[in-house]
Parts: C-alpha cells; structure tokens; sequence
C-alpha cells in the first residue's frame, strides 16, 4: 500500500523539491503552508508520515506537534530545524516529534530518516492479521477475530469486527462515514449514512466504560469519527 505523507512547509521551492522526490520514491505526498492548515489535514486525513518545520506562519511546528499528541494522533513526526535551533530539537522531542532533521540537509538522508520511520511504525505496529491489540480493558486478537473486555470475550458481529479493525487500523485520523461504508460494507456511499452510527453505537456498547461519554470511539462533528487509544 502506497504510504501517504503529510509535508506541513512553507518554502515553495523546498515543497516542490521534496514532493518531486517522494513521488519519484513511491510516496503519495500532500502538503500545507502553515501551522493550522497542516494541523486540520492530519487531523482530518490519514497519512503515515509527517514531514513538519519548526518555523511555520501562524503557528509554530512545535504547537502543532503539541497539539496533534494532544489530540491522540500518533502518527511519526519528522521536524524540520534550522542549525541554530537546538533548543528546538530537544523541545521538539519532549513533545512528541519521533525525529529531527537539521536544514540545509542532504536529500539521501532524508530519504533515509523516512524510511526509518516508516519501517519503526511497522515493526511496533503488527497488521491486521498478525497479533492483538489492546485499548482500556479491551483486547483484540486479529487471528482469532475474537475481542476481549476484562479478560472475557465479547460477541462481535462479522461487520462490527471489521469496523473495529478499520477504526484500530486509522487510529488517531479522523474518517468519515462515505470512507466507512465504502471499506467496512463495500460500497460507496449511500443515502443512509445512519448504518455506519448505529454500527459505532453497538461498538460502544459492548467496549466503551460509559457509552454515553466515549473515550475511544469520539465523534468529530459534521466528519465523522476518529478511535484513540489513550
């Protein structure tokens, strides 16, 4: 699967560098000029990478790192820092960034850095088939397809099952309605988008502490949903 990163870059000519030579390497690349426009893309959209600078119109990268660990959004954070900014590395770091890369830089290195990153996510994070999952007291075995809460099994439906593998799988990203419909059902969108809330209800039931008050299934208003672990 192609991975798709986010370059949040406020430099035309460095985002067209490096957009021409992350699509060349395979990469699906979108990118945002400032701090809240890189923000809501990676917090609305699922990408498996973020390339972030540190000095951003609006708000810096640093409040944007901040803000996305906030958030729940895990996905690696590579910051982009000037030579002088090494207090911004070691900020950078504390807050969430997984690493740095200082300007001017070599464009084989940072090939390299992404690389890295993207193999370290894979490694910690076993796919769907490999492995279980665990979030709260719940346990989720992707072999067996069988869920646990408190150490005792929950009866899934087969379509609650896949939603909820779909949801563990785009953690953190926020996915709508039309994308659950078309990836859990397997059609586009339909006019009854209302199939998708009933299925996250019953979801909630059986693994939210409170389901009127969901800590892992949240709502994004007028978007659709997003699942966080923590």
């Amino acid at each position: 699967m192609t991975k798709r990163i986010l370059l949040v870059e406020d430099e035309p000519g460095l985002v067209m560098t490096l957009k021409d030579r992350l699509s060349k390497e395979g990469y699906a690349v979108e990118s945002a000029n400032d701090g809240p426009s890189g923000y809501k893309r990676a917090t609305t959209e699922s990408f498996d990478l973020l390339i972030l600078d540190v000095m951003l119109p609006h708000s810096s990268g640093l409040d944007v790192c901040r803000d996305l660990r906030q958030a729940g959004i895990k996905v690696p954070v590579l910051m982009l820092t000037a030579k002088s900014q090494l207090v911004d590395k070691v900020v950078g770091l504390k807050i969430g960034a997984d690493d740095y890369l200082t300007k001017p830089f070599e464009m084989m290195e940072l090939l390299a850095r992404v690389e890295a990153l993207l193999r370290r996510v894979s490694q910690r994070t076993p796919a769907a088939k490999e492995g279980s999952f665990e979030f709260g007291p719940n346990r989720v075995d992707f072999r067996s397809t069988a869920v646990f809460r408190d150490g005792r099994p929950i009866d899934l439906s087969a379509r609650e099952f896949k939603l909820l593998r779909y949801f563990i799988e785009h953690r953190g990203a926020t996915v709508s309605r039309d994308e659950l419909l078309n990836a859990v059902w397997g059609y586009e969108a339909m006019p009854f988008t209302r199939t998708v809330d009933v299925h996250v209800a019953w979801l909630r039931q059986k693994l939210e502490p409170n389901p009127r008050h969901p800590q892992f299934i949240l709502t994004v208003h007028g978007l659709g949903y997003r699942f966080v672990d923590s």
